[in-house]
């Protein structure tokens, strides 16, 4: 698996993880709270968690090309629900969570 992280500074992060995983909700079993949520894309699965002032985007896939779908998606949606402000949205590879 692959795996990548965007942390994101912003003043809305419990809304905007709500916001992306009420509309990806329409067509995918998403599962979310005001803190977290999980959207399982057939590409990859994307885990969003909200603290104070950041929104964490955690995503993972089967290959590095999938990988960089997940973000794509992940990333366009944000930013139209962010466009008043929008985020700086930087991906950087990370290590697999442990279990």
């Amino acid at each position: 698996m692959n795996h990548s992280v965007a942390e994101i500074t912003t003043e809305r992060p419990s809304i905007y993880l709500q916001q992306l995983c009420k509309h990806f909700a329409h067509k995918l079993a998403v599962d979310f709270t005001p803190e977290q949520g999980t959207i399982p894309f057939s590409m990859g699965t994307c885990r969003l968690e909200a603290t104070g002032d950041r929104l964490t985007l955690k995503v993972e896939a089967e290959n590095a090309d999938l990988l960089v779908q997940v973000e794509g998606v992940v990333e366009r949606h944000l930013v139209r629900f962010a466009f008043r402000d929008p985020p700086d949205i930087v991906w950087r590879t990370a290590e697999p969570a442990a279990n």
